[in-house]
């Protein structure tokens, strides 16, 4: 289809997406954006969150992002991770167990070596994941 855009999304280790999409919406550091084809070009950092496109086909599909940036060009969105997985990857049982886990060093009684920040980050990734997946 002449109006769709061209999506990849890759990691360090691996590309995640690599296909046609009618319609990008990534979540960038400075708000929620959307993409066309004909976009204006533009580079941006993204943060934790959804990034959510339309196939050529029209079905909606759904990545997790944890950080990174994006280059937008009128035909195509490149995106580069930190870390990211398509909705139908997440494995449930692992979020979960990082969550418990972060949870638990974040409520330790005494634990001046914690690192708060990091532990904090981990949280908000597994409940992110968990909440992408719960949308399937």
């Amino acid at each position: 289809m002449a109006d769709n855009i061209f999506l990849e999304v890759v990691t360090p280790s691996k590309a995640v997406v690599s296909e046609e999409a009618q319609i990008v919406v990534a979540p960038g550091s400075e708000g929620e954006f959307g993409v066309l084809k004909g976009h204006t070009t533009f580079l941006t950092s993204l943060k934790l969150g959804s990034l959510r496109y339309k196939d050529s086909s029209g079905q909606d599909r759904v990545v997790f992002i944890s950080g990174g940036f994006a280059e937008v060009l009128p035909n195509k969105v490149t995106v580069l991770a930190e870390s990211a997985e398509r909705r139908k990857d997440i494995d449930v049982e692992r979020a979960k167990r990082a969550k418990e886990r972060a949870e638990k060093r974040l409520t330790s009684a005494g634990a001046s070596d914690i690192d708060f920040v990091r532990a904090e980050a981990a949280l908000r990734r597994a409940i992110h994941r968990l909440s992408i997946k719960s949308l399937a």
